[in-house]
């Protein structure tokens, strides 16, 4: 499935100010749609009021760690994509970002190619998670809609007879 990079919204959340811009200008670059945000708190305000289907997060931050971000997002949007960045990478803190639900959980030096190919997967499977719901909701309208039209059905037989 091919995705428009214009219209995927990513938010970039970091307390480095000059590590958010510059990832910010790194993904305008390549075609995403990018903000940052520097912090948690901020991150999350801005996740409400607009539609992003990626937020990529440092884990260390003052206010309001990438962990508790993570699933502020998640409790909000579990489809919203989210990817932990760290300078303090280890493998307990990586599990616990995927079982809390991280798509991706990557050390820096970020490097760009690699990110952006974490991206495009991830923004593959928001719009495929997305393709699903639809696909369920017209699942359950059918299983809901096939017993009322046989029902129906037998009413008008019935009426149809006297």
């Amino acid at each position: 499935m091919a995705i428009d990079r214009e219209d995927a919204r990513i938010l970039v959340v970091d307390d480095d100010k000059e590590l958010a811009d510059g990832l910010v200008e790194s993904l305008s670059n390549l075609g995403y749609l990018a903000a940052a945000a520097y912090g948690g708190r901020e991150a999350l305000t801005r996740f409400e009021q607009g539609a992003f289907q990626l937020v990529i997060t440092d884990l260390k931050m003052p206010d309001m760690d990438g962990m508790e971000l993570l699933e502020a997002v998640k409790a909000r949007d579990k489809q919203a994509v989210v990817i932990v960045i760290t300078g303090y990478g280890t493998i307990e803190s990586a599990v616990k970002a995927i079982t809390n639900g991280a798509y991706d959980f990557i050390t820096k030096p970020i490097k760009m190619e690699e990110l952006e190919v974490i991206i495009d997967r991830a923004l593959e499977r928001h719009a495929m998670s997305k393709q699903l719901g639809v696909f369920k909701g017209l699942t359950l309208a059918l299983i809901i809609s096939v017993p009322l039209w046989l029902i129906l059905g037998i009413v008008l037989a019935v009426l149809w007879r006297r």
